[in-house]
């Protein structure tokens, strides 16, 4: 398979910001009427896709700019800014890269980072619902001769409606078997169109409504074994691949805060004074003032954290260690944590600061909110400040998984 887009190469830092900037300023102007009306923004992702945006970590030997997490999770704020839900979908693509980055043959790296470079988008098929522990994957991949079997089903699949190639987390059997927690997984590189797979277009979520984050069923695919990437030895060491995977989803709900407080301040400047105040603007009500300035620096807040966030990821990608991974876990889950309150509470504000004009329903203002309360039960910040808190207090290391 190759990807349908020829993608734009993007050679510095300055322009892959400059670019993420001017898509997140487009995908801004229409993303009131998408969520309303649930459009997937198809057209978008396309435009993304030949903006070279997806490629921005290819390794340089592979023809790459290989930038830093810093700027990564700049280039995720400033689109989730724009529109939350285009701001999602690609975070899968950018962390199943870097298990193609550890844990992928030569001959794997070099094609499917020629597919990204040429406008390929991965999307995740990895979540499953229950019964059963969320550390077990009941999708199985099976050996059968020179090939694998793929079957199973998965949920949550944010951005497979969209892909070039879908990365399904299947427990790895090289005979038949039943899995457990200790069964091993590997990632199967799937393309979109292949025979057996079907991508079900069911998500109802309130928020994030156009992520299309639906169903994958899988019946029998048969994967070569060349599209094959171990998963489990991912985390055998010290890894930056929890870390990245976070980092993204910190940028995520930092770029929802920074949208809420810029149409908040769209907002207040429509708004009429509240006649106690005895001014001629809302903006001059001391009240108002005040709860500008206090969510301004809850979100400048989560937007340095981030940043000291992304600054530890890389320097673990540069010197990998037990400490050094720990620490930048540590920092992501700590700014997460404050993207988390930010995102919401800057949502809220957004009201506080626009009155009762802002709940209009036509202006759909509410996405802000259902964006941020959605995207943040992605990971449970309860869990981040207990690894957190046992870190400030003894050092004990965060665990080696995928979401911290």
């Amino acid at each position: 398979m190759t990807a349908a887009p020829t993608a734009v190469r993007i050679t510095s830092i300055d322009d892959a910001l400059e670019v993420a900037a001017q898509l997140s300023e487009e995908f801004a102007g229409d993303a009131a009427r998408r969520d309303a009306e649930r459009e997937l923004p198809h057209a978008q992702i396309r435009q993304l896709a030949a903006s070279g945006l997806l490629a921005v970590t290819v390794p340089r030997a592979y023809g790459g700019l290989d930038v830093p997490f810093e700027v990564v999770a700049e280039i995720f704020r400033l689109l989730a800014a724009g529109d939350p839900s285009i701001g999602q979908i690609p975070q899968s693509h950018f962390t199943f890269l870097e298990a193609l980055r550890t844990q992928g043959s030569p001959d794997q790296q070099r094609f499917f980072y020629g597919e990204v470079l040429s406008g390929a988008l991965l999307a995740n098929a990895q979540s499953e619902r229950g019964p059963h522990p969320i550390n077990v994957d009941t999708t199985v991949l099976t050996r059968i001769g020179e090939d694998y079997v793929l079957s199973g089903r998965k949920f949550y699949s944010t951005g497979a409606l969209f892909a070039d190639w879908i990365m399904v987390r299947a427990s790895l059997f090289e005979g038949p078997g039943t899995p457990d927690a200790s069964t091993p997984k590997a990632v199967a590189f799937v393309p979109r169109d292949t025979e057996g797979l079907t991508i079900v277009d069911d998500w109802d979520g309130m928020g994030q409504r156009t992520t299309a984050s639906g169903t994958v069923t899988l019946d029998h695919v048969v994967v070569p074994a060349s599209s094959v990437v171990p998963y489990s030895p991912v985390f055998a060491g010290p890894n930056t691949y929890g870390s990245q995977a976070q980092l993204v989803h910190t940028a995520i709900d930092v770029g929802i805060a920074t949208g809420a407080l810029r149409e908040a301040v769209v907002q207040a400047g429509r708004a009429r004074p509240h006649f106690e105040a005895n001014v001629a603007r809302a903006t001059d009500d001391p009240l108002l003032v005040q709860i500008a300035g206090e969510v301004t620096v809850t979100v400048r807040a989560a937007q340095a954290l981030l940043s000291v966030a992304a600054r530890a990821v890389d320097a673990a990608r540069a010197d990998t260690t037990d400490e050094s991974t720990a620490i930048a876990s540590i920092e992501v889950a700590t700014a997460k944590v404050a993207a988390a309150r930010a995102a919401v509470e800057a949502a809220n504000v957004l009201f506080e600061l626009g009155g009762t004009r802002s709940a209009s329903g036509a202006a759909n203002l509410s996405r802000y909110w259902r964006d941020a309360r959605t995207h943040t039960l992605h990971d449970a910040t309860r869990w981040k400040l207990q690894h957190i808190g046992r870190w400030t207090l003894d050092r004990t290391p965060p665990p080696r998984h995928g979401v911290i």
